[in-house]
């Protein structure tokens, strides 16, 4: 059956094929076209509207998978009959209750492994997009991931980043990931060569780093440092001594002490990568506030490496990362993660996209981090009297012990309390003497008055170290 329907592009800001897709949804809606109708062929629409033929064919495939349209080979394409009554086509209901930290009630058991982020509309934010990509897919539903479909993802970070003093960024220098971690595996894969590579790392580091080079069956170096990060004569004489391939580091925010890098360290440190010619893989997922100092991937042009995420900012659930590599080297990282996965879920991208652009998100984010201050501030309130360092814009402090502690008796002693904290052995290599000291992560998903509480118990202990002697 044929059909007189004159075509016509509806004007609005979004992309031609969107527009192709809505004049199309116009025609139904008013009854111009009607069940069993023939859309004119690719190419006819496509010149009628002097828009090119794939986008037409996009739109067609997103009317076809959503069942609005049908498909027939060698016939066709049609309006599709109206769909079974029992099938609603109104929107997804959305459930905006916002679990905040209060909503939560009193705890008494409080995890302080990692930073448990607070609700402050995000989760709102989240469900509705969820809602706008399951109602109407930008990239469709009966795809593969492709470059295509993730640049609107890949344009959203670089829209994410901005401010941040990485060098020249352009959307295709950004390679997503399924979080900060699979990033730095991503980055890992691209770089080692050999069979046994080095791995340097700071003596006390994220373990991450570690985890991953380990997989990939690469030796890891620990390397000694100050309250300022590795101290550069040791990073010159470890990379010396081991040949080293990769440097990793968290300068901004270090984890777990919270310190950070000054630029004068970083200039150093980027002058020994290129006397021994490693590459510095820099870690920036903790930091909430704007850069103290430039990245190493402007500093160390051709060798630094970058890798974020959501995960401490939005939410760690959606597990979006992405990795930027050196100008020159980003279809080495590209080619990795496509061979290795091909690319993030499309409904994934596309709701990622949306929310790195959304316009409350900058705000949102600012309310995140303010929430996480008043929890810091109120760990410092009780616990300020003893060796702890903290930043107002870091979600997680760092306690070194009074005498009398050990760190692992301090942390089986405060799970007797109902509180998990890390200790400093998690952050070291398996030989390393790892100091007397904790990592308190901030969970702003318990009540105030219950992390209160935690902070008081964990003086409590601190106040009365064992007496024990052992003979």
């Amino acid at each position: 059956m044929g059909t007189i329907w004159q075509p016509m592009l509806i004007d609005g800001q979004g992309p031609k094929y969107q527009s192709v897709v809505n004049s199309i949804r116009q025609g139904i809606g008013a009854g111009d076209l009607k069940p069993g109708d023939k859309l004119p062929p690719v190419r006819d629409l496509a010149w009628k509207l002097s828009i090119t033929p794939g986008t037409v064919a996009r739109a067609y495939t997103i009317l076809t998978d959503e069942g609005t349209l049908t498909a027939e080979v060698g016939r066709g394409t049609f309006v599709a009959p109206p769909r079974n009554t029992q099938v609603s086509d109104a929107p997804i209901e959305i459930d905006v209750i916002s679990h905040t930290a209060e909503a939560d009630g009193d705890q008494h058991n409080v995890s302080l492994f990692s930073p448990h982020l607070p609700c402050v509309g995000q989760d709102k934010v989240i469900r509705q997009l969820m809602a706008q990509v399951a109602q109407d897919p930008p990239s469709g539903v009966m795809h593969y991931p492709s470059r295509t479909s993730a640049r609107a993802a890949r344009e959203a970070v670089v829209h994410w980043l901005k401010g941040t003093p990485l060098g020249p960024l352009r959307e295709k220098d950004v390679v997503l990931s399924h979080g900060g971690q699979n990033g730095i595996m991503l980055i890992f894969q691209s770089i080692l060569e050999g069979r046994r590579p080095t791995v340097l790392i700071e003596e006390l580091a994220y373990p991450g780093f570690r985890r991953a080079a380990e997989l990939l069956r690469a030796d890891v170096v620990p390397v000694a440092m100050d309250e300022d990060g590795v101290i550069p004569e040791a990073l010159d004489a470890a990379a010396r001594a081991h040949d080293a391939q990769v440097f990793c580091t968290s300068p901004e925010v270090h984890n777990p002490t919270g310190g950070f890098t000054p630029v004068a360290r970083r200039e150093e440190i980027a002058k020994i990568a290129r006397k021994h010619d490693f590459q510095i893989v820099e870690d920036d997922c903790y930091r909430m506030g704007v850069n103290r100092a430039p990245s190493y991937r402007m500093l160390a042009p051709g060798r630094g490496w970058y890798v974020s995420s959501i995960a401490k900012t939005i939410t760690p659930s959606l597990r979006f990362g992405f990795a930027i590599a050196p100008e020159g080297k980003s279809s080495i990282l590209r080619r990795t993660a496509e061979h290795s996965f091909f690319g993030l879920a499309t409904p994934l991208t596309d709701l990622c996209a949306g929310l790195l652009t959304h316009p409350q998100i900058d705000a949102l984010t600012e309310q995140t981090r303010k929430a996480f201050n008043t929890y810091v501030q109120s760990a410092v309130n009780v616990l300020g009297a003893y060796d702890l360092v903290w930043r107002p814009d870091v979600p997680f402090l760092w306690l070194r012990l009074p005498m009398g502690w050990r760190a692992g008796a301090f942390c089986q002693a405060a799970e007797a309390e109902g509180i998990q904290i890390r200790t400093a052995e998690e952050f070291v290599c398996r030989d390393a003497r790892a100091p007397h000291a904790v990592r308190m992560a901030v969970n702003a998903g318990v009540s105030l008055k219950s992390f209160e509480a935690a902070m008081m118990r964990l003086r409590d202990l601190l106040d009365s170290p064992p007496e024990q002697l052992s003979v």
